[in-house]
């Protein structure tokens, strides 16, 4: 079974959020390190990975993401702030 995820990243001075969905989160953030990754990450130089959630269905990680999409931004802050409290890069 394929695994999907959500992810957000964020810029070195957590100010700017994307969020995304893949079905393959490394290769998804080498791309964005690379500055492959979308436009706006590698204009805002959002490449820190701060968030994940894994899903067996892709449509449930796509509506996820739709969903979060929708967040204010403080929603978005605690969501995090519950795995990872000070924001901290996420290692892969």
């Amino acid at each position: 079974m394929k695994h999907s995820y959500v992810y957000i990243l964020t810029n070195k001075y957590r100010t700017t959020f994307y969020i995304g969905v893949t079905g393959n989160i490394n290769r998804r953030i080498v791309n964005h390190l690379e500055k492959r990754g979308s436009k706006f990450t590698s204009k805002y130089n959002v490449t820190d990975l701060i968030y994940f959630e894994e899903y067996l269905d892709i449509n449930q990680a796509i509506k996820r993401e739709k969903q979060l999409k929708n967040w204010h931004k403080d929603w978005k802050i605690n969501l995090i702030k519950e795995k990872n409290p000070k924001l901290k890069t996420i290692e892969l």
